[in-house]
């Protein structure tokens, strides 16, 4: 899995599932905890988790040691990150709420899904880039430090560094 190879999801990997639902139940009930409660919290399971990174619950992810977070990130109310894979958000990067960041994908061909494989695709987002409510980011794609995402957004491709991109699929938009 972590390879990015085609994989079924075996016992080991229900497990992890499993652990990452508890944690989750704890860190969204942790929203009116101080900040240092809900880092503590972050580090518990989370692979990178920088300074004065901020998660506001609820947070939703598959298995959380994909997710390495800079310092400054912002991720803000009801974020889904299917990380089975790894997952990149560089320094003071902000994520409106909704967000969607996707690694898990799925074989093109019906008999492979019908025998249960799946594969997943890194998802890099530098540092500085924004993130507006609701977009969607798809498995394997890299978003360059300083780049805008227009809300509601799907982006189906890299995303250079410092562009803007709207709509769906994304589209680069002038400034």
């Amino acid at each position: 899995m972590l390879a990015g190879e085609l994989y079924r999801p075996d016992a080991e990997l229900a497990a992890d599932q499993a652990a990452t639902k508890m944690w989750l139940v704890r860190y969204n009930a942790a929203l009116a905890e101080p900040p240092s409660v809900r880092r503590a919290l972050l580090l518990e399971r989370l692979a990178h988790v920088g300074a004065d990174v901020v998660i506001r619950p609820p947070f939703h992810c598959d298995y959380g040691y994909n997710i390495h977070l800079a310092d400054g990130v912002f991720i803000n109310f009801n974020c889904v990150i299917l990380d089975v894979v790894e997952v990149k958000i560089g320094g003071r990067t902000q994520i409106g709420p909704a967000v969607q960041i996707y690694t898990a994908d799925h074989p093109r061909d019906l008999a492979s899904r019908q025998a249960g494989l799946e594969f997943g695709r890194p998802v890099h987002i530098g540092s500085d880039a924004w993130i507006g409510g609701a977009a969607v980011i798809l498995p394997g794609i890299t978003i360059g430090d300083g780049a805008v995402i227009g809300a509601g957004s799907v982006v189906t491709r890299d995303v250079e560094p410092g562009q803007t991109v709207a709509g769906n699929p994304a589209r680069a938009r002038g400034r």
